[in-house]
């Protein structure tokens, strides 16, 4: 599912809290990219026709819950990066990443170790 800027903010804060009203939303948002309560009401109803949240009224406030898992948000976005600038190629996108982004020693480290599990995986 793709879902722009704004609406992956709004859902991190569903993820954070499990479940919101379009206030508290706005709230936690007002760190970042300014954002109105009409415009996040606007971008929860649209979540809500993609299938991403749902709403239930509780007198006469909206709490929004999410559908989706923020793992599969990050593996369809991941997925998509990949597919149409690496043309599929997960070499191209690693060496992007080390040639032209800062990487610390730890990172490297991670990478090194994430590949090492994979090889061990594939050898069983």
């Amino acid at each position: 599912m793709k879902l722009g800027n704004l609406q992956l903010r709004i859902m991190r804060s569903l993820w954070e809290r499990g479940e919101a009203t379009a206030r508290q939303i706005t709230d936690d948002l007002s760190g970042g990219v300014p954002s109105t309560l009409s415009t996040v009401q606007t971008l929860l109803r649209k979540l809500e026709t993609k299938g991403a949240v749902r709403h239930e009224q509780r007198e006469r406030t909206f709490y929004f819950r999410p559908l989706i898992k923020e793992q599969d948000v990050a593996r369809s976005a991941a997925q998509d990066l990949l597919a149409r600038v690496y043309d599929n190629s997960l070499s191209g996108l690693l060496a992007h990443l080390l040639e032209d982004e800062t990487v610390s020693a730890e990172e490297l480290r991670d990478i090194k170790q994430l590949i090492e599990a994979r090889e061990r995986e594939m050898t069983k």
